[in-house]
Formats: C-alpha cells, structure tokens, sequence
C-alpha cells in the first residue's frame, strides 16, 4: 500500500497535474480543456504557478537571447 500524504486532497492533485502540464509546454487551450474550464482567467488565476524549473528555464532563455544579440556598447 502506498503512503501518501494525508493532508493530499484531489484539488492539490490537479493543482499539481495542471503544473506539470504547464511546465512541459502544454499550450493553455489544452490545459484548459483538460481541466473542463472555458475561460482561461481561471485557468490562469487559480492553476498555473511558476515552478522553480520555469524560473530556470525563462533566465536560460533570456541568457541565450542577450548572447544571440551580439552586443557591443562600445560600438
């Protein structure tokens, strides 16, 4: 028998589905189709949380964008 969480509720499980969906770049009408919603500010509001491996990719993505730019501010 597995030993889950006790204060685990089927909401916290859908919180963290939604999540996970999120993080692997599940589009938002997908997620909300999924989740039964048909306006995407609940969806947004209530469900989709920044994880911490978002953060990481957003500043890989911004490090990568300044790198791709080639910038010199003394040209």
């Amino acid at each position: 028998m597995a030993k889950l969480n006790p204060d685990l509720t089927p909401h916290s499980l859908r919180h963290t589905h939604t999540s996970l969906l999120a993080e692997a770049g599940v589009a938002l009408e997908q997620i909300m189709d999924r989740l039964g919603h048909s306006d995407d500010q609940i969806t947004k509001d209530v469900y989709l949380h920044v994880t911490k491996e978002m953060k990481k990719e957003a500043s890989q993505k911004f490090a990568q964008l300044m790198r791709s730019l080639d910038y010199n501010p003394l040209c």
